[in-house]
């Protein structure tokens, strides 16, 4: 049985999907871009800012499923620079402590509304 996760606190899907889902105690997180919740605007800023406010959307919708991103076991990075993989990594410190999950980076042509990256997350809860 599958349950959707939805929160106010996060972006507003902007297609066909859910921002996660839940079945058993495995939540899969939809893939955020940088977009505000309250405006559906792109955060300005430099690609630092982009990167947190995806990691605080990410938050967001984890913590709307009951966990926090100390919860998630694997995270998938797209990046329309792999110039920018060292920045990535510096930001995710501030959002994950050790032991880190899993991770894999994807260089990309394009991302929706331009964005220059885009992350999803797999979360396992009551571990």
């Amino acid at each position: 049985m599958k349950q959707i996760i939805g929160t106010h606190d996060a972006p507003r899907a902007i297609g066909t999907y859910s921002q996660a889902i839940k079945a058993g105690n495995t939540v899969y997180l939809s893939g955020q871009i940088p977009l505000i919740p309250d405006t559906m605007e792109m955060v300005n800023g430099d690609f630092k800012a982009s990167v947190r406010q995806v990691f605080k959307n990410l938050s967001a919708v984890a913590r709307a499923a009951g966990g926090n991103l100390a919860h998630v076991v694997k995270f998938t990075v797209y990046l329309t620079d792999m110039e920018r993989f060292s920045e990535v990594n510096e930001i995710m410190r501030d959002f994950c402590q050790e032991p880190y999950p899993a991770r894999a980076v994807v260089a990309v042509k394009q991302l929706p509304k331009n964005a220059p990256i885009e992350i999803d997350a797999v979360m396992v809860l009551g571990e």
